[in-house]
């Protein structure tokens, strides 16, 4: 029966896409890039190949992420980039057409959840399904979401901040702000530019935030050298920053994160908010994963936060679970065609 009927689960993120295969696990981590030709607007290169190039090409190949705030920005793009994903998953010889079940943001408009049923479609899958990410953070976290108890999910991601509260299998309330991973990365980007008149690529930002970062101040400051290009001269220059300028630079970006967080407490129903307060907040996404991130969480809200194991993986490892028990997160599921 497997072999007839081949299934795909796919966190399509603004920064990675993951792609799970149930029984065999997530086959693939990729970054969300593509670079292209802009002479015959053909496709150069995809996933970690493309991502190396950004900020290095010619001028006639432009790397950038199709996806933009988790949805599609570039809709031809994304297809060719989930085409190419979905080949490399199951391999090139597969004739069958998978079924895909897709993440989309919880604040996702119909239209949008639309466009990423349809670019499944046309890249080749049988039937598409959408669910909405921090249900199947839930899902790929452990939590058991169709009991009657109040679960709280956050999942900061590279485009979104997505923050529910889940009860019976659906989201009780929940809000999806645009601030998560690549904010940061600007905010990173933006303070050294000011400081030390200094410009810098994104992905020596998303370097600074994964080597020296932090939510909160620390005692102990870690250090690194950065490289870029100087505004006044136009040379290349190096500085040295510590963890407690980063956490000054991003101070504004997490307020938001955690404004999302406790806009979603304040319309939670009071049973649901006893629950929440049992059991924590889980906090799933690449960048939760941001030093002491659950500590801010609890000096803000009082209620204590928890992260996720593997929170990068959680939300496909819930698009697995999901696949393989469709019958029980029936109600979950949003759509298919």
């Amino acid at each position: 029966m497997s072999f007839f009927s081949r299934k795909l689960g796919i966190d399509l993120g603004t920064a990675n896409i993951l792609v799970y295969v149930p029984g065999r696990g997530v086959v693939l981590n990729e970054p969300s890039v593509v670079a292209v030709s802009e002479e015959d607007n053909r496709i150069v290169a995809i996933g970690l190949e493309a991502k190396e190039m950004i900020g290095r090409t010619p001028e006639n190949i432009i790397a950038y992420r199709p996806m933009k705030d988790g949805v599609i920005a570039d809709y031809r793009v994304t297809e060719a980039m989930l085409r190419y994903y979905m080949d490399k998953a199951l391999g090139r010889w597969n004739f069958v057409k998978p079924e895909v079940l897709v993440s989309v943001p919880a604040g996702v408009t119909s239209t949008e959840r639309r466009a990423v049923i349809e670019a499944a479609i046309r890249a080749g899958a049988k039937n598409a399904y959408v669910v909405k990410e921090p249900i199947l953070a839930a899902i790929g976290a452990g939590i058991p979401i169709n009991e009657a108890m109040g679960h709280m999910i956050v999942d900061i991601g590279g485009g979104t901040t997505d923050v529910a509260v889940i009860s019976l299998g659906g989201i009780v309330a929940s809000t999806s702000v645009k601030c998560a991973g690549n904010r940061i990365d600007y905010a990173i980007t933006d303070y050294i530019k000011k400081t030390f008149n200094l410009g810098i690529g994104d992905k020596t930002a998303e370097d600074i935030k994964i080597k020296i970062g932090s939510a909160i101040p620390v005692d102990e400051e870690l250090t690194i050298t950065i490289k870029g290009r100087d505004f006044v001269t136009g040379l290349p220059r190096s500085v040295e920053i510590k963890t407690n300028e980063i956490v000054k630079a991003i101070s504004k970006d997490l307020r938001e994160m955690i404004k999302a967080i406790k806009d979603v407490l304040q319309e939670t129903p009071p049973e649901l908010s006893s629950d929440i307060i049992d059991q924590g907040i889980i906090m799933t996404g690449g960048t939760s994963q941001l030093r002491n991130m659950p500590e801010l969480v609890f000096r803000r809200t009082g209620v204590k936060a928890v992260l996720a194991k593997d929170p990068l993986y959680c939300v496909v490892k819930g698009t697995g679970i999901a696949l393989e028990h469709l019958d029980t997160y029936k109600k979950s599921v949003i759509s298919k065609r």
